[in-house]
């Protein structure tokens, strides 16, 4: 019988998983997570690991803003696209912005696969270093911390009468100009 001493136990994917999980549900929203990506390199301090918004919730927002074909929509932490994708097949031209490289490949595969390259196109990079001058709508799931970093460079870059949409998370005292409760989720809309 081995000793307890001899070997630390195998990180296997599952284990990975749980103790993912495991820290998602104990760490708060300000919480950073230290990652690589899949090809190893560094993308530093993650303030937003990726989490899916429902396809519901993506309506929702999307009508909150009142997305349609005129609209520029940046989507900053895009994650698998679905946002920009929704709003590419509302007509809308869109820019899905996020730091993982598979996240972005696999969106640009789901813009073809929805019928919607042609008028959407998903960058690796840092929101903080960004253009977002041409977007007519901003949508976030970040954190509250990342929303209020962000704030004053949406303000500074977006023209009047542009839309933030935000799901869950606010920008600390900026009073939304609606909230939308549902399904114990809340979901924030400014306007520049």
């Amino acid at each position: 019988m081995p000793s307890a001493a001899s070997s630390p136990p195998r990180l296997t994917r599952r284990r990975i998983v749980t103790a993912a999980a495991l820290a998602s549900v104990c760490s708060t929203a300000s919480a950073q997570l230290n990652l690589v990506d899949s090809e190893g390199r560094a993308i530093g301090a993650l303030e937003a690991p990726f989490l899916t918004s429902p396809e519901g919730i993506v309506k929702i927002m999307l009508d909150l803003a009142g997305v349609g074909a005129q609209d520029m929509v940046y989507d900053l932490g895009c994650g698998d696209g679905r946002i920009v994708i929704a709003a590419g097949l509302r007509g809308a031209r869109g820019v899905g912005v996020d730091i993982d490289h598979d996240l972005i490949a696999n969106a640009k595969v789901a813009a073809r696969q929805a019928g919607v390259a042609d008028r959407v196109r998903f960058e690796r990079g840092d929101l903080f270093e960004m253009d977002y001058r041409d977007a007519t709508v901003v949508m976030l799931y970040l954190s509250e911390r990342l929303n209020l970093q962000l704030w004053p460079r949406l303000q500074a870059q977006l023209k009047p009468g542009a839309r933030i949409v935000s799901h869950r998370f606010k920008m600390g005292d900026i009073r939304p100009e609606r909230t939308v409760h549902i399904d114990n989720r809340d979901i924030y809309l400014w306007r520049i």
